[in-house]
């Protein structure tokens, strides 16, 4: 394929503590897809930041179109054509898309915007890759995917030679990703390189020309896709093998612990099904059916039009989620950045949130305690976090999972309603949280998980609910599981 576009050479970055990076050295060649895989902490955030200039390699060199360089400066890696869409999208919500796209340089007829040739110019842009977008709307008007076409757009705009995609279709349903991916195939047929990075193995099979996996800062691998399978990715990826079969619990009790009848809310109707104890109940559905906001009205995160709960046979009626955790409930969101963590805050301060009534003395709390039950849970959930004083926003998505997980445990919760319980989690950390559920069934608790990975839902799950616009359309028994049969009852049949 001739001279690589990119070459990272010998790559090593280390902070004080840590070798974030050791020794990596990777190809990437003009217009192919290159998947960069590896559980959280084996360097791919370390490795983008190095390609577009937010962090300088402590040795090794980048070589770019034949030319050797120390480092990029942001500005010059986005000159020659790097640029990279993150998970957050960098958008202001009150511009339109073409506003968007040439933010920061803005094009100008004297000294006004020159907002027509803008949207013109976007519209081409769309135009070129066959994307329908109207360049005038305003992107808090707008769906998650037309944030990401916006981003796409925006480093087309710049003439991008290597677009780094990181995790670009967590926020995306299936139909967005179809699409986001015949954007990939135009962008590669017109020799862009994609770096992408997933955790999601369907995708990389799918997308990707070639794989390369990455390993506690090390390089371990590069392959052609078709050189490899999903086992033995893995098997590189976590340095062991995983059996890709889910262990189950000891399964679930006649006992009922919750009983949810007619719920209804602005976004759901007439929602009713019982929870056993020791069950994990799986919601399963399309997005947008309704399954989140089943999870906040049982939490009283929503107001409820009509229907009831009873907890363990008593009804209850719950007006804030104050009242929902007092009986036992818990709720840990798919958001786990924006709604279940404060990032700025350590694990000690994360994980005792739910209880600081109970430590606060006065105006004061009482570290010690505090420190002492954190600590157990740290011990018990195998948190990897050098010291419970340690930031949240410093571990990786499984550990920060776990440190929500902490926060609810002690409060003594009986039912844990899970949402998205491994959403940009890596392939280790996976079986390690799906442990950590089957043990709590083992303890008697009992789990609502909502799940938009197939594997996940119907191999964690002892019966599954399926909804499809705001109603339960369908519940499928252990023995009816079928990837088939959830896609059916959820597209409304």
């Amino acid at each position: 394929m001739g001279e690589p576009l990119l070459k990272v050479q010998h790559i090593t970055k280390k902070f004080p503590g840590i070798v974030a990076l050791d020794d990596v050295s990777i190809e990437f060649e003009r217009g192919e897809v290159h998947a960069i895989c590896g559980e959280n902490g084996a360097g791919k955030s370390t490795l983008i930041k190095i390609l577009t200039g937010a962090y300088t390699p402590t040795s090794g060199s980048i070589q770019w179109e034949g030319r050797t360089y120390e480092s990029f400066e942001p500005k010059q890696a986005m000159n020659l054509g790097i640029t990279a869409i993150y998970q957050e999208f960098n958008l202001v919500p009150s511009l339109s898309i073409a506003e968007n796209v040439f933010f920061g340089r803005e094009l100008r007829k004297g000294a006004f915007l020159d907002k027509a040739e803008m949207r013109r110019r976007t519209a081409q842009l769309a135009a070129e890759m066959d994307i329908q977008v109207d360049p005038s709307a305003k992107i808090k008007d707008l769906g998650v995917a037309y944030s990401q076409i916006t981003e796409i757009l925006k480093a087309i705009s710049h003439e991008a030679k290597i677009l780094i995609m990181d995790e670009p279709s967590a926020p995306l349903s299936n139909r967005e990703i179809d699409a986001m991916f015949d954007i990939i195939r135009k962008l590669r047929d017109k020799g862009v390189t994609i770096v992408y990075i997933s955790h999601r193995m369907d995708e990389i099979f799918e997308i990707c020309d070639r794989v390369t996996v990455m390993r506690d800062g090390k390089y371990i691998s590069t392959k052609r896709i078709e050189e490899t399978d999903r086992h033995q990715l893995i098997a590189d990826m976590v340095g062991r093998e995983l059996g890709e079969d889910f262990v189950g619990g000891a399964g679930p009790k006649d006992e009922v612990v919750l009983e949810v009848n007619g719920l209804t809310t602005d976004r759901i109707k007439d929602v009713s099904f019982l929870l056993h104890k020791g069950e994990i109940l799986g919601l399963g559905g399309l997005v947008g059916a309704g399954r989140t906001e089943t999870a906040r009205a049982i939490f009283a995160a929503d107001p409820i039009r009509s229907g009831n709960l009873r907890v363990k046979g008593r009804e209850v009626r719950f007006r804030q989620p104050r009242d929902a955790i007092a009986a036992g409930i818990a709720l840990l969101t798919e958001d786990r950045k924006g709604q279940g963590l404060i990032l700025g805050m350590s694990v000690r301060e994360n994980g005792t949130f739910s209880i600081m009534k109970e430590l606060t003395r006065g105006l004061f709390v009482d570290r010690k305690k505090q420190r002492e039950r954190i600590e157990r849970k740290k011990e018990e959930l195998t948190i990897k976090t050098p010291h419970v004083e340690q930031k949240v926003k410093f571990l990786s998505g499984g550990n920060q999972q776990k440190v929500i997980l902490a926060k609810w445990l002690l409060t003594y919760c009986d039912i844990l309603i899970f949402d998205e319980p491994t959403r940009g989690i890596d392939v280790g950390a996976k079986q390690e949280i799906y442990n950590l559920m089957h043990r709590l069934t083992e303890e008697g608790k009992s789990i609502i998980m909502i799940s938009s990975e197939m594997p996940e839902l119907l191999g964690m799950s002892d019966r599954v609910l399926v909804m499809h616009e705001g109603r339960i359309n369908g519940e499928l028994a252990k023995e009816e599981f079928s990837q088939e049969a959830v896609l059916r009852i959820a597209s409304g049949m």
